[in-house]
């Protein structure tokens, strides 16, 4: 049952937080540096997904335990970060990332303090010696303290860093959105997908009348008696840029949701308090069939042992895992349920269980996310609603680079249109996903990502681990799924700029049929034809087919719209400025 939750506050003074002392972990961090908030973060810093360091790759990334003071009235956070890591091959240092806006007053290593000047942090890559070797199995243990005016947002969640607004009646309302730039942004990480933490605890600082959701499971807060209250979170293998601060005042609303596969998953959303009881309700009330929705089509909610949690945040959005960023104002769509929240929940399978090796197959995250959308719209109201949804998104396909380069790509790359495919990573991944599916049939389809997802065509809730995937790895599955090599599948559609375009010529014997890639290579897709209103499959071996038919007949290509294709009709309005 749904049950509203008032978040205990107690009344302070914001200016008095400057003096306020962390919590246990992070007392002795220094007064905060205010630091010049108009000199930008380092290019460095504010690129991510960049090659690791040697020293980097020779570690795994046990633990973060991060303490984060976080000050309105000076925009600045003061906070001290604990870093645990094992090494996997022999080290002689520990390198971290971690933006040059901050002052570090302190750098530790087994609790020994390493004198300023042998660290080192250009450009945003610290660097700490451990004068000696950490050899393979032995651990190390790393605590930076650091304090400062982090990197404000120009326009998050897409040009990203801290969003300082206020609520309608004029409280604080603070979030953070860095995927486009790192978790660097606001406290040391490795900062690539391949560097997951195996936990991450935070105990996050803020006025007593403010609350502070975050990721993972909560695990209770203390009031430090001075005006502040803290915050305590613990989340397991979440992504870097996933880790999120917002601070707010909000109320909670809960529910324990029964998953059908057999465990209690909490479904939480923090809302602000001035917000119209009813809008909440609405929202609220959509969390409990979109969960079960992704649970039917992909597999068990990943984080079910922690909560399915939403924030709403002063910008659109983002996938912070456990605690996904809301920002739509309850706008809606006609669609029946809210976009946004429906994409963003996409991320905790798509992003956050599985996580691209690279930002080059950003497509499995936005691509097969976006493609969950149409088929909601199938599962709540039908055919019609699916295929609209899907006419969308081919109506803004812009086709100027691959979806899949076949290089590493950094974040930026890949989301500006300028460089890479940008839009076409949700939508052309969207209808890619699509006529992948019409071609192989539900069964293989969806057995191909839930392996792709979980490892395993079977998973159940506790038994698996977040994992990476690859394009590559997802053709494999689809070929073993069923029994064909689909490469050219593949090649056609994700490699190539370019939409295959199927040529047609017609005499009086009846229909020819061409398809022409981006490459020139062979693209044997089957295309179903209708004459007269009867309907059949061209195969098309080698990519060319022909079907007999009267000079008079009528004939209608690809009537269900189950095959994306370059369509000469939607060029021309969009060459005429239709958007």
């Amino acid at each position: 049952m749904s049950v509203f939750r008032r978040v205990a506050v107690a009344t302070v003074s914001v200016l008095a937080l400057t003096a306020a002392p962390l919590t246990a972990s992070a007392q002795d961090a220094p007064a905060p540096v205010v630091t010049d908030i108009s000199v930008e973060s380092s290019a460095f810093t504010l690129a991510t997904d960049q090659p690791r360091a040697p020293e980097q790759v020779a570690v795994r990334f046990d633990k973060a335990d991060l303490s984060i003071r976080v000050i309105p009235a000076d925009k600045a956070i003061d906070a001290v970060a604990v870093l645990d890591f094992t090494a996997q091959s022999p080290v002689e240092a520990l390198v971290v990332e971690l933006d040059t806006r901050f002052a570090v007053s302190s750098v530790q290593v087994h609790g020994q303090e390493i004198a300023p000047g042998t660290w080192t942090n250009p450009e945003g890559r610290m660097t700490v010696p451990l004068g000696r070797t950490l050899q393979t199995g032995q651990t190390a243990s790393l605590r930076i303290a650091y304090a400062g005016q982090p990197r404000v947002a120009p326009r998050a969640p897409w040009d990203g860093g801290f969003v300082w607004s206020t609520t309608p009646d004029g409280q604080p309302w603070i979030a953070t959105a860095v995927q486009g730039e790192g978790c660097d942004l606001f406290w040391p990480c490795i900062d690539h997908p391949l560097a997951e933490p195996g936990r991450v605890d935070l105990h996050i600082t803020v006025p007593s009348d403010l609350a502070a959701p975050s990721n993972g499971r909560f695990v209770g807060k203390t009031d430090n008696g001075d005006g502040t209250t803290t915050w305590n979170w613990s989340a397991r293998s979440p992504n870097t840029y996933a880790i999120a601060l917002n601070i707010g005042p909000y109320d909670e609303m809960t529910t324990d949701y029964v998953s059908r596969f057999g465990n209690v998953i909490p479904l939480t959303y923090w809302y602000l308090r001035g917000d119209d009881p009813a809008k909440v309700k609405v929202l609220f009330d959509q969390f409990a069939p979109m969960v079960d929705f992704f649970e039917a089509t992909v597999g068990p909610y990943p984080f079910g042992d922690e909560k399915m949690g939403v924030v709403e945040t002063p910008h659109l959005g983002m996938e912070h895992q456990t605690i996904n960023a809301y920002g739509n104002g309850y706008r809606l769509d006609g669609r029946g349920f809210d976009w946004l929240l429906h994409h963003e929940l996409s991320h905790e399978w798509f992003g956050n269980q599985l996580t691209n090796r690279n930002a080059d197959d950003m497509w499995l995250h936005e691509g097969l996310g976006s493609y969950m959308q149409p088929l909601y719209d199938r599962w709540l109201n039908g055919e019609r609603f699916m295929q609209a949804s899907l006419l969308q998104q081919r109506r803004d396909l812009i086709n100027r680079y691959p979806v899949v380069s076949g290089t590493d790509r950094a974040v930026a790359e890949v989301y500006e249109g300028d460089t890479g495919p940008g839009l076409d990573l949700y939508n052309k991944g969207s209808l890619i996903s699509h006529s992948l599916r019409m071609l192989v049939g539900d069964e293989a389809f969806f057995r191909a990502v839930t392996r792709l997802v979980y490892g395993t065509a079977t998973p159940k809730p506790g038994a698996f681990q977040p994992r990476y995937g690859t394009t590559r790895e997802f053709l494999a599955l689809i070929n073993e799924e069923t029994g064909q090599d689909l490469g050219w599948f593949f090649d056609g559609y994700l490699y190539q700029a370019a939409l295959p375009d199927l040529r047609q010529s017609r005499d009086e014997r009846g229909l020819a049929l061409e398809w022409v890639t981006g490459d020139g290579k062979p693209f044997p897709m089957p295309v179903e034809v209708e004459i007269d209103g009867r309907r059949t499959t061209v195969a098309m071996p080698g990519g060319r087919g022909f079907i007999e038919a009267r000079a008079a007949s009528h004939i209608l290509i690809d009537p269900d719209s189950k095959v994306l294709r370059r369509l000469d009709f939607i060029e021309a309005w969009k060459a005429s400025g239709g958007n």
